[in-house]
């Protein structure tokens, strides 16, 4: 493709809950620009964007994908597909860093729901000027009317109708213009014929545009005082007013149609292009900021010129076992150009570029160079990652990485087949390479293989993509709650051990004291031996055996914290001492001096927050308490929605984001993060005791 005009980029996140037709409107969107010949479906599993055998057995978008495709006009669209299911939203949060505008697909079957809400957020987070296109007006329960409202209600900024149907019963049977005040009737797909906007709708018109004129003035003083003195707006003035303000976030443009119906899809594309930014305009509002690696701190603004030096974000990695890394990226400053070496700021290497493309879903289509404003994609960098800034080794920069949000939710797993680890270890770090979202590492303390994410779907689709790409089957279990054992009253015990069987024998006896640390005091140990009732060479050895018994536990198998122990007296033998029968001796000690000392089990506590519709707010405030949970305090949020925070015990919310999904019928969200530990209560604990201690007698 020729040199891109960078004023004619825009650069577009598709934001919207599961299921609202962010790839069905990327299909149209392509398919009207003449980028592809046939428009897909995601029911057919035959879409640009939801290319990946998980999308396509799902039937929803789980990974973000890049659609390029010209308009008329010269103007070029990198459109991002984002997933909208709550798992994966985070990858949604990490292309709004590299977008310059978004549209936010609302239903007007669905309405405004708890992910609608949580995507207008991220696009606050950054900034990101809003175009809302209703969607799914064609169906049979959809509510035009209905929608704008929730939208206004639920949404911190005012959104402004630019179309309206042209008829309240057949919403797809044409449209009318708010601005210019005229109705068009729908002939073919793309083709309107102008016609006399219905009488019945005439005044509501009229008042829409009324409303929309007021807007534009309130967010301009030259135009509020030429409204206020009652001249009126020429339409030119309206226009650049509703870019100016759509752009500064003041108002919302809205516009509707059917994305499956290619229904007006050009109204709303014509709608970017006039109210989201270009990259030099975003960058004029919003600009441009890496630190100048070169100089520790010192931060540095990139403007989007081709004869800048080279800025570039890598913004998303996908692992292919065939192809290699793929690395996909936005050219913010200067130009990328095949066949070349650029450094790595953020890694300090060299990274040889070989071909360069633009992508078109999985397509990939040759590039020549790449300037500011564009997407690429590059193939076998060996050590770029995700939130890496390519650029010139002579100009060094480093964008700051998005910090993404911690797991909610981990299993435990093996591999199906014996010997496996291995295989499984390899192949899911490849795939954390492409997933920032998931961790994964084994539990020293359990021994278990522990993998987290975002939600189980998260989790399962990252092992399906396992046993896909790289030939690994695993299975998932619950993990085991890391709970610890501690004591709350000090006492006192002797560990004596002492054996005889024929020449040298073992002698080691000691005597310890135990007390209570505060919480997080985790291990001390004291040494009050006077007179040498216990040699000194012996006593790192009473202190070992003491260290190794509080690591196995003693009540169920936990460690044991906040705990000091002091060895005060002892006794030994100068021929049959040695460090092993102190090592002994020192076990022994402390598991009698616990189980003197009212040894407790305890249990990890999450801070949970929840986001809830009114509607289902009873239900999960009882559910919480079902849990154990305590609830500190419900707040009503944008969008009829309330969050509640409480505090519930980790073991009681391991599989929480099923029973939520469950309880809100999938319109709730929640987060959580370790706060501490408290004692689990009695009936509970002499349970996971007895069950402990059955396991040790089988074994």
């Amino acid at each position: 493709m020729a040199s891109v005009d960078v004023e004619k980029i825009r650069n577009i996140a598709l934001l919207a809950h599961s299921g609202a037709g962010k790839t069905t409107l990327t299909e149209a969107i392509v398919f009207n620009s003449g980028a592809i010949t046939r428009m897909g479906n995601v029911t057919d599993g035959n879409t640009v964007t939801d290319f990946d055998q998980e999308e396509i057995e799902r039937k929803h978008s789980i990974s973000s994908a890049l659609a390029q495709c010209q308009w008329r006009g010269g103007y070029v669209l990198n459109l991002i597909d984002t997933p909208g299911f709550i798992n994966f939203l985070e990858d949604t949060r990490g292309c709004l860093t590299v977008a310059d505008g978004a549209v936010l697909i609302v239903s007007a079957v669905s309405g405004v729901r708890a992910e609608t809400m949580k995507v207008w957020s991220m696009a606050a987070e950054f900034g990101i000027p809003v175009v809302v296109f209703i969607n799914e007006v064609n169906k049979e329960n959809a509510d035009f009317q209905a929608t704008l409202q929730q939208i206004k209600d639920g949404f911190d900024v005012r959104p402004i109708t630019l179309f309206m149907p042209l008829s309240d019963s057949a919403p797809t049977e044409g449209l009318i213009d708010i601005i210019k005040q005229k109705a068009y009737k729908r002939t073919t797909d793309n083709n309107y014929e102008e016609t006399e906007i219905p009488s019945s709708l005439l005044s509501k018109a009229e008042g829409i545009r009324k409303d929309l004129i007021e807007c534009v003035a309130e967010s301009d003083d030259a135009l509020l005082e030429k409204y206020l003195e009652g001249t009126e707006l020429s339409e030119q003035e309206i226009l650049n007013g509703l870019v100016d303000g759509a752009v500064a976030r003041k108002f919302i443009p809205v516009t509707f149609g059917s994305a499956v119906n290619n229904y007006g899809i050009n109204q709303l594309v014509d709608t970017v292009i006039q109210c989201l930014p270009s990259p030099v305009k975003r960058a004029g509002i919003k600009p441009i900021v890496a630190k100048k690696s070169s100089d520790g701190d010192a931060e540095v603004t990139l403007q989007p010129l081709k004869d800048k030096p080279l800025a570039a974000y890598v913004f998303k990695t996908i692992a292919d076992p065939y192809a290699g890394k793929l690395t996909m990226f936005r050219v913010f400053s200067g130009q990328l150009k095949p066949d070349t070496t650029v450094y790595n700021a953020t890694k300090g290497v060299r990274e040889r570029i070989g071909h360069v493309h633009y992508l078109l879903g999985k397509k990939q289509i040759p590039a020549q160079v790449l300037g500011p404003g564009e997407f690429g994609v590059v193939t076998k960098l060996k050590e770029t990652l995700t939130g890496d800034t390519l650029c010139e080794e002579a100009h060094p920069f480093i964008f700051t990485p998005l910090k993404f949000a911690e797991p909610i939710i981990s299993y435990a797993i093996e591999p199906k087949t014996k010997g496996d680890e291995d295989k499984v270890s390899t192949g899911l770090h490849k795939i954390l390479d492409e997933d920032p979202t998931l961790r994964f590492h084994r539990d020293e303390e359990t021994n278990e293989m522990i993998i987290a994410g975002m939600g189980q779907i998260h989790i399962e689709v990252s092992l399906h993509k396992l046993k896909r790409k790289f030939g690994v089957e695993v299975e998932m279990k619950t993990p085991k709650v890391p709970c610890r054992e501690t004591i709350r009253t000090k006492a006192k015990a002797q560990g004596k051990y002492k054996k005889q069987s024929g020449g040298r024998g073992q002698y080691g006896d000691c005597w310890i004291e135990i007390e209570p640390l505060p919480s997080g005091g985790g291990f001390e140990f004291v040494d009050k031996i006077v007179g040498g009732s216990v040699p000194r060479q012996y006593i790192p050895a009473v202190e070992k055996g003491i260290v190794d018994k509080l690591k196995e536990g003693i009540l169920a198998g936990y460690p044991m914290v906040d705990i000091r122990v002091t060895i005060f007296d002892g006794s030994y033998h100068a021929v049959d001492s040695s460090e092993m029968a102190f090592k002994i001796a020192g076990s022994m000690a402390i598991k009698k001096a616990v189980m003197d000392a009212h040894p407790v089990l305890m249990e990890p506590i999450m801070n949970v927050e929840v986001i809830t519709p009114d509607d289902c707010l009873g239900a999960v405030i009882g559910d919480l308490n079902s849990k154990r949970g305590k609830v500190h305090g419900v707040e009503s949020q944008l969008g009829g929605n309330q969050k509640v925070s409480a505090a519930v015990p980790m073991s009681e919310i391991l599989t929480y984001a099923n029973q939520l999904h469950s309880i809100t019928s999938g319109r709730g969200l929640y987060s959580m993060e370790f706060s501490h530990y408290e004692d689990v209560p009695a009936h509970i604990s002499q349970k996971i005791i007895a069950e402990r201690s059955k396991k040790d007698t089988e074994e």
